[in-house]
């Protein structure tokens, strides 16, 4: 892009390698879903329109070794997506023993939301993590910084990005809590959204001109 517009809101997803966090974002972005995703290399950077706002959303490498990279990224963010298989219990105790103390980098009132995916695979009786602890943790990391009066439930999602569920009203949830929109702004939002498009901003060089990019460093 010749020009580049200031992002009102930064949103970071984290969670382990392989939990969904690039099809979650793909199915919010291009409401697309691709059984085989590449795996998100160092972080992947999209900027999506909400109302009159720009927000920017990071999708960060769940590997290890990007650990350091990831609390880079989280710097200024106001709004992070702990994300965790419903089906694989360690990628939910993770969310508290790694990925908390990478959020330090995050604003001090940053909202931080639950999310467990794949719950399409809970019909088949693998869900090992229970709507109760998924919801108890979301409370803890968020009742000392967050005013949860102003929130319609606890900040705790579960999603499936096969089948498109839970994946709009996650972001709406986020986005209306950290940039609440008027009434009119709500029904133009809503009136846009089906043709709205992602608008790229290139932090770094590259020659990619798709809207997806990607910041990629070498381990």
């Amino acid at each position: 892009m010749s020009s580049k517009r200031k992002a009102d809101l930064k949103v970071i997803i984290l969670g382990d390698y392989a939990v969904g966090k690039t099809s979650l974002l793909r199915r919010y972005i291009d409401d697309k879903f691709k059984e085989h995703e590449e795996p998100t290399v160092g972080a992947a950077f999209y900027l999506k329109q909400w109302g009159p706002y720009n927000v920017a959303v990071w999708d960060t490498a769940g590997d290890e070794k990007y650990s350091g990279l990831s609390h880079f990224y989280c710097r200024s963010a106001g709004a992070a997506i702990l994300a965790f298989d419903l089906t694989n219990v360690s990628t939910f105790e993770s969310l508290w023993a790694r990925f908390s103390n990478i959020l330090e980098a995050a604003n001090e009132d940053c909202i931080k939301i639950i999310v467990g995916t794949k719950s399409d695979l809970i019909d088949e009786d693998k869900r090992q993590v229970t709507f109760d602890e998924g919801r108890r943790l979301s409370r803890e990391l968020n009742e000392s910084v967050v005013d949860m009066t102003r929130l319609p439930h606890d900040p705790y999602f579960e999603t499936s990005s096969l089948r498109n569920e839970n994946v709009t009203e996650l972001f709406n949830y986020i986005l209306q809590y950290c940039l609440p929109l008027s009434v009119d702004q709500k029904k133009k939002q809503h009136s846009q959204q089906s043709n709205q498009g992602v608008v790229e901003l290139m932090e770094r060089s590259g020659s990619e001109s798709t809207s997806r990019k990607k910041c990629c460093f070498s381990s």
